[in-house]
């Protein structure tokens, strides 16, 4: 008998015997790494009478035997999949109708979709949004927005497909979920290039399976995906010394960075004086993300009724160990003066220095002019490189009617985005903003080294925009922070940026914010909820209600 469950415009029931034997185990499925029963009979192409010499002299992706164990190409149902999670590609609204969505929520019943409209509603492309399986035999499914490809926006299209894989498969590390089935996250109905698509997801998971030693990928495909994967996955996880010898060869030249992710090495303009100076681009660790970097230590931000701010600074802290004491050559240098024409007063800023000419009394009129220059830049010049990373935004007001300006940390990839576009983008949003009382709430969780742009890049920005920033900016609130947010903090608003030093407000937690900003008007991604209930517990703070908000 089978129990046949009405919604709105579908039937749902629940599986039967016979459909639950359907359920595919990864026992049953061929690891990436045992498919070498036919390799002695591929001989590796010769392109020496081709190219004079392959494009990598060392492998990027060697031979290891334990990656390959973990990987699975399968083409068929994701929603079959007894695993952990299982990946399902939709649209902002989480509507999109498409082959492996629909499968996904008709196979888990009415419940994933009532969760779906009724608890998360909206996902950003990029976003990521976690839900039960419900009647699937996955226990959660990882919800994510591919990109709409376009070669006018090629790039944007290319980091925000690597945000989607990259981001699914750290929603579920964080979950300590150790199977995962990722789906083509592109398709044909976004008009992503298939060969292209298949580079970042193959070259995104080999990274996170290298970083992360206990979880095993199933890339589920559809049967038209299954010869592209074949012949692009031995370049990523190569099975043996001809295999990874032959990727020399074939291997693109933009193998990503330590994450997968593309990179465009003229694109990363930074915008310093001395490139001798730190820019911060030290190895990617989990140091700054524990929760207990909250406990304890020399240092400390007290966090009164509205805010107040105090430091002091520890004897542990060792100035030279940290990345922004590191040292970089000339790099920057390079690629800000190389062949790059420096036609108008920006341009000569960079190359002198905004030290050298701050204390001139020319200084106030030379960065409005700058400035100016930079706003008709952001009104007029092509940002969604930027914006569709979501790390900015405007989410409500707070209790005195102010608008709130939200930035996620952990999705700003400050190693790897044009940061003068970064600051066109800033403008671009917040000009119209700051015309009068604003508030800025920083979400630091789960930041790691790559989040972090250089001390010179900030000091820059301070000091090109305009003086109304500084006085009508009100409070600058600093949820989760650690022992590194609150250096350099302090660092920055003694000796950059005094002005706003009283300003300041360090919060443990989401909730503290509801004394200033109430929750209706505060539109946080999940990630940070949720780790603020891991650390936090829920509801651990409630506001007084005759608490005025900072002014």
């Amino acid at each position: 008998m089978r129990l046949v469950y009405e919604a709105t415009h579908e039937s749902f029931a629940l599986p039967t015997i016979g459909e639950l034997s359907q359920f595919v185990s990864l026992s049953s499925l061929p690891r990436w790494g045992h498919h070498t029963s036919q390799l002695h009979l591929h001989r590796p192409a010769d392109y020496s009478g081709l190219v004079d010499q392959p494009r990598h002299k060392l492998s990027p992706f060697p031979h290891v035997q334990h990656i390959n164990n973990r990987l699975i190409l399968w083409d068929g149902d994701i929603s079959l999949l007894k695993v952990d999670a299982i990946t399902n590609t939709t649209d902002e609204t989480l509507t999109e109708r498409n082959s492996i969505s629909d499968r996904i929520l008709n196979r888990a019943g009415p419940e994933l979709r009532e969760a779906v409209q009724k608890d998360i509603k909206l996902c950003r492309t990029g976003e990521v949004r976690l839900t039960k399986g419900y009647n699937l035999p996955a226990k959660y499914v990882i919800h994510t927005v591919g990109p709409i490809y376009s070669d006018k926006y090629k790039t944007a299209a290319e980091n925000t497909l690597h945000l989607c894989y990259r981001n699914v498969l750290h929603k579920a590390h964080e979950f300590g979920l150790k199977t995962i089935a990722l789906c083509v996250i592109y398709s044909a109905q976004r008009n992503f290039p298939p060969d292209l698509g298949a580079h970042i997801a193959l070259r995104t998971t080999r990274r996170f399976l290298e970083q992360y030693k206990s979880e095993t990928v199933v890339l589920c495909l559809e049967s038209h995906d299954r010869g592209i994967y074949e012949v692009l996955a031995p370049l990523y996880f190569p099975r043996n010394d001809v295999e990874e010898s032959s990727a020399l060869w074939k291997l693109p030249r933009d193998i990503g960075g330590i994450l997968g992710e593309p990179q465009y090495p003229d694109r990363q303009i930074r915008i310093i004086h001395n490139p001798q100076h730190a820019v911060m681009i030290g190895a990617d660790d989990d140091s700054d993300t524990s929760p207990h970097d909250l406990e304890g230590g020399d240092i400390d931000l007290e966090y009164g009724p509205m805010g107040g701010s105090g430091y002091s600074l520890g004897s542990h802290f060792n100035i030279g160990q940290h990345s922004f004491s590191q040292m970089q050559g000339d790099l920057d240098r390079q690629r800000l003066l190389g062949d790059r024409p420096r036609a108008g007063v920006y341009e000569s800023v960079i190359d002198d220095g905004l030290e050298g000419i701050e204390h001139q009394e020319s200084f106030p009129l030379l960065m409005e002019t700058l400035y100016e220059k930079l706003l008709r830049r952001a009104r007029t010049e092509d940002l969604s490189e930027v914006s569709g990373i979501g790390c900015l935004y405007q989410s409500g007001v707070d209790r005195l009617g102010r608008p709130v300006v939200v930035f996620c940390g952990k999705w700003f990839p400050a190693q790897n985005v044009d940061l003068e576009k970064a600051m066109l983008y800033l403008i671009h949003l917040l000009d119209p903003i700051v015309k009068g009382d604003y508030v800025i709430a920083y979400f630091h969780t789960l930041t790691s080294s790559n989040n972090y742009p250089s001390l010179h890049w900030l000091r820059d920005v301070y000091s090109i925009l305009p003086y109304k920033y500084k006085k009508n900016l009100k409070a600058f609130y600093i949820v989760h922070p650690t022992f590194w947010t609150k250096m350099m903090t302090w660092w920055f608003t003694t000796f950059m940026a005094p002005a706003i030093k009283a300003k300041v407000h360090s919060l443990p937690g989401v909730e503290h914010l509801y004394a200033a900003i109430t929750k209706d008007q505060l539109e946080i991604p999940a990630y940070i909820t949720e780790y603020d209930m891991t650390v936090n517990g829920l509801h651990y703070f409630q506001p007084d209600s005759q608490t005025s908000p900072a002014s």
